[in-house]
């Protein structure tokens, strides 16, 4: 691997950040592909700007690179379009392997919304005759404690479902892994989640106990969780996708629990308790 380039997307923010230093940790040769530049990590050395819609710009920016880890673009209306222009890029650049970050139980039927993206953009890479990878994230750890609102409630159509979150360190760490020897990994898939699925009621409990912020869990019906995000002014697609966050987990779509995390890296991944425990690291 040492004479491969990698070109890493997404540095700005937590995930691709976290790959990017763990590449750099071992010297592998690596190219930043952001928007914007100056949010680049300090003492990157090849940055270069290029947005996932704009065909020219990235098909540039990858040329010269052999594998892509492709951070999923932000929710938007148009991320599919955006998806699939960039992974035309990267044919137009000669790229020759592709580690996608995907959505656990992504289908064109999945309950929670933006996972068809994520299915679509699979079937486009599969397509795209170069090799791929695809990491399947479950839902964020990280992001569990932000559902709760200023009061400490987390509201939602979540019933008694379970899921099996994932912390964002532990995506990091393994896709710096499958990056660290690519070939072995391709044509495979990983679903990577925490060590256990948790009701929202555990969830919350756990906030409460290792935090001391009293949080629960209110249970919401399909038309309350609709009416109560309506007052965000948010567009179909977006309170669609809030609602079927929950949605997925009372349909039992995130409860799996996988192994993938600790056969890549080598190590357990964190649970909710260990990454709210004061000095956790985090991504």
């Amino acid at each position: 691997m040492a004479s491969t380039r990698i070109a890493v997307t997404g540095s700005t923010g937590n995930i691709g950040r976290a790959v990017a230093a763990h590449l750099d940790e071992t010297g592998t040769r690596m190219r930043l592909v952001v928007r914007d530049p100056a949010r680049a990590p300090t003492g990157a050395r090849d940055v270069v700007q290029a947005s996932y819609g704009d065909l020219e710009a990235a098909t540039a920016a990858l040329r010269g690179a052999d594998v892509l880890f492709m951070v999923s673009a932000s929710e938007s209306a148009d991320r599919l379009t955006q998806h699939r222009t960039f992974v035309d890029a990267a044919v137009a650049a000669g790229v020759r392997h592709v580690v996608y970050t995907s959505y656990l139980g992504a289908a064109p039927n999945a309950t929670f919304t933006l996972a068809r993206d994520h299915w679509a953009t699979e079937q486009y890479l599969r397509e795209s005759g170069m090799a791929w990878t695809f990491l399947r994230d479950s839902l964020y750890l990280d992001f569990l404690p932000t559902l709760a609102d200023e009061d400490g409630v987390i509201r939602g159509p979540a019933g008694d479902g379970r899921v099996g979150a994932v912390a964002r360190a532990d995506i990091a760490r393994s896709a710096a892994a499958v990056l660290a020897g690519v070939d072995a990994h391709a044509g495979r898939t990983y679903d990577l989640t925490g060590p256990e699925a948790m009701t929202l009621s555990e969830v919350a409990r756990t906030i409460t106990d290792v935090t001391g912020r009293a949080t629960t869990y209110e249970e919401e019906t399909v038309e309350q969780a609709y009416a109560s995000r309506r007052k965000y002014e948010a567009p179909a697609w977006q309170l669609d996708a809030w609602v079927s966050t929950y949605t997925a987990i009372a349909a039992g779509e995130l409860a799996a629990v996988t192994d993938a995390v600790q056969q890549l890296t080598g190590a357990a991944p964190l649970s909710l308790a260990e990454l709210l425990a004061p000095g956790s690291h985090q991504a």
